[in-house]
């Protein structure tokens, strides 16, 4: 038995049976342990000639330059053990200077997000197989009820929705594992295009809070916080797809009430000019139909067609769309709604299971594009409910 503890936040892998697990666990010191601690403190202080903490050395014998080009290079999967090194470190993974540096050095690092269960969120680690619960989302009964967007940009996830009397943007950060409200969008909207780039992202279109189908576009910073009005598109649009391809934004399909579009249109990110592309969305959608399942992966374009349970691939040059393969086949949908398809590093993925009497499975598909039909290879799976309301991949 352990006679002292001292607790400390690290991350833990969730046993794919549970569904109550937290996101983190107390990791527990043994006494000597702690003891040789507070030995090599003492001493750590009497070197330091009274200096209480080393706040900018993390590991001493490294120095700080050294220690934290080691620590950018370890998967963010450890990083809530290693806060355990010292309190500088674990002050480090608080704010956001060690992802800042990862950005820097080109490291990321993929997770999958997703909800199953409205307020509540998982996050899976593919590199590491490990599932993580975030906490719950301090949202009400309206917001539930609400239409929901939801993006990772750097650091954060955020979710788009409406309470009572306003729309509202909970906003979940990886630094503090915790949520917070934010309204601050230049013209709240929901059933928008969207995408992410780093630490910037962009939405596009959507409806006001009128029901308004909007041209509008913003573009959201989430290391400075800021929002920024871009130029408006051709078309006012809802229900669109968005992505990034060649260091451009696109937005694909959607509608403007009237009618069901098939184009899109390719912002240059350095012109800040927006140019239309014809027939660009890889099927007709109706009004009551969710937007296209769209995915990049090393710069090419693909869409998961639920209609007939099949992969497409756009080619760019003759801007036409061919189907190269099936999608896996337990990934069912109601109509298309309930089904994620995303890019995750060098994998497509596709999230959704077969639903029964006894509660749903959700399964976690991936492929790694290449020559050939597509041959999917089976992630994780867990008992949850098998109904996707949202998701997001994060890169960082």
């Amino acid at each position: 038995m352990l006679e002292g503890q001292s607790s400390c936040l690290v991350s833990r892998a969730l046993p794919s049976s549970c569904e109550k697990d937290c996101f983190y666990m107390t990791y527990r010191v043994p006494k000597d342990k702690q003891q040789r601690r507070r030995s090599d403190s003492s001493a750590s202080r009497a070197h330091h000639s009274g200096d209480q903490s080393d706040t900018n050395s993390l590991i001493p014998q490294l120095g700080r330059d050294i220690s934290m080009s080691c620590f950018a290079r370890c998967s963010r999967s450890d990083y809530g053990a290693l806060a355990c090194i010292n309190r500088s470190f674990q002050s480090l993974l608080q704010s956001d200077e060690l992802y800042k540096l990862r950005r820097r050095l080109g490291i990321s690092e993929q997770w999958v997000y997703f909800s199953c269960n409205v307020l509540e969120w998982e996050a899976f680690d593919p590199y590491r197989g490990r599932w993580m619960h975030l906490p719950r989302m301090p949202a009400n009964e309206c917001f539930m009820c609400s239409d929901k967007e939801s993006l990772a940009v750097g650091t954060q996830l955020l979710v788009f929705g409406k309470e009572v009397n306003s729309p509202i943007i909970f906003k979940y950060s990886i630094l503090t594992n915790s949520w917070s409200a934010d309204m601050s969008m230049n013209i709240p909207r929901c059933l928008f295009g969207s995408a992410s780039l780093g630490e910037i992202a962009i939405m596009a279109g959507g409806c006001d809070v009128q029901g308004k189908v909007l041209d509008s576009v913003e573009l959201y910073n989430s290391e400075k916080g800021t929002w920024e009005d871009l130029p408006s598109m051709n078309k006012p649009r809802k229900m669109c797809s968005g992505f990034f391809m060649d260091g451009k934004f696109y937005v694909v399909g959607g509608n403007n009430l009237s009618e069901s579009l098939s184009c899109g249109e390719v912002f240059d990110m350095e012109k800040k000019t927006w140019t239309i592309v014809e027939n660009m969305a890889p099927g007709r959608r109706t009004a009551a139909e969710p937007p296209s399942l769209l995915a990049v992966v090393n710069n090419e374009l693909y869409a998961a067609d639920y209609t007939g349970m099949e992969l497409k691939k756009y080619d760019k040059k003759g801007n036409s769309w061919a189907t190269i393969g099936r999608l896996p086949e337990r990934a069912v949908s109601m109509n298309g709604w309930g089904l994620a398809f995303r890019a995750c590093g060098e994998r497509l993925i596709v999230i959704g299971g077969p639903r029964g009497l006894g509660g749903g499975i959700i399964e976690l598909n991936s492929w790694v594009p290449k020559d050939g039909p597509p041959e999917w290879d089976l992630l994780a799976s867990k008992h949850s409910g098998s109904f996707v309301y949202n998701c997001a991949v994060m890169s960082c």
